[in-house]
């Protein structure tokens, strides 16, 4: 890893509340309750009722954190899955594993195939390191991934990682809200809107699992083992002088990217996008906006606004208005 440049402007503050709610994702199943198996709707309360008379995993919160800050190697039990991740127990611990934190759940499968393979996972062991360790929260969070690596090895990475830092790594798994990266022992997310400075569908569009890939270190918080990144902030921000390049009233070329309910989005350049409303587009009587345009099509468009601050840029197919 290596590199000290890069641009940090109107970075944003990676306090718990941005952090919190970039991985919302995750923390949305990470209550460690397993679903209810399908069973005979007859025997579905008995069930239930069974299900509350299993003692509790006793947690040994005072080992859990030790075993957290030498960074050690555990294995666990799977005793369970939710849509997020695995149920795990043993020697005291008992906890989460995210999806993304799995080594064979590199791709995102749709929600049927995903729980038919996390039901695989019953019953095996796994190994695993704790990169949560919150006791008043009665939160522990496991990763595979991060177990791949030696112990202590988490230590040496966070003590070198520094915000504004260009380091390189290899795409672990693409989500619907970002991209992990793995920097050699320590998984760092590239949140959605951390990717380009243009408008991202989704991140496959982006950055496919098993790609190497130069990212911006944003922030660091190695007592939640998390490592904020960005791959858009080490290319130039085409907004800065978005206003001089494209005068209002000038027509330029333009690519459709995207079809909508109120127009079409058109590309200028990478990382330009803007808006054609349906009010800006000739259409002829009773035709509708897909029989004109495609994703991909060539056009000229004239600049109607450039809201560079906001990063919004309204066009117009009428480009003899």
């Amino acid at each position: 890893m290596a590199g000290e440049k890069g641009s940090l402007q109107n970075a944003p503050v990676m306090d718990e509340g941005w952090w919190d709610s970039i991985l919302a994702e995750e923390g949305r199943y990470a209550t460690p309750q397993p679903p209810p198996k399908p069973i005979k709707e007859k025997e579905e309360e008995k069930e239930k009722e069974r299900e509350k008379e299993k003692p509790k995993p006793n947690i040994d919160w005072e080992n859990a954190l030790q075993l957290y800050r030498a960074d050690q190697i555990v294995t666990l039990n799977v005793v369970g899955f939710n849509r997020g991740g695995l149920l795990v127990e043993g020697d005291g611990l008992s906890g989460f594993v995210p999806c993304s934190h799995l080594v064979d759940l590199s791709a995102q499968p749709d929600i049927n195939r995903r729980d038919d393979c996390l039901s695989a996972y019953e019953g095996r062991a796994l190994r695993l390191k704790i990169i949560e360790c919150v006791p008043e929260e009665s939160r522990m969070v496991f990763s595979e991934r991060a177990a791949r690596a030696e112990p202590g090895k988490r230590a040496v990475l966070f003590g070198s990682l520094q915000m504004g830092q260009t380091v390189e790594g290899d795409v672990t798994n693409v989500t619907d809200f970002g991209v992990f990266v793995d920097l050699g022992g320590v998984e760092g997310l590239i949140h959605i809107s951390e990717l380009s400075w243009g408008r991202v569908m989704h991140p496959r569009q982006i950055l496919d699992v098993g790609q190497r890939v130069s990212v911006l270190v944003l922030g660091v918080l190695p007592e939640r083992c998390r490592v904020a990144l960005s791959l858009k902030r080490l290319c130039p921000n085409p907004w800065e002088k978005a206003e001089q390049r494209y005068p209002v009233n000038s027509v330029v070329p333009a690519q459709i990217t995207a079809l909508g309910p109120y127009g079409a989005f058109a590309r200028l350049e990478e990382g330009l996008e803007g808006l054609i409303h349906v009010s800006e587009i000739p259409l002829p009587p009773s035709r509708a906006l897909k029989d004109v345009l495609a994703p991909g099509q060539e056009i000229a468009v004239r600049i109607i606004q450039v809201d560079a601050p906001r990063q919004r840029l309204g066009l117009s197919m009428k480009v003899n208005s």
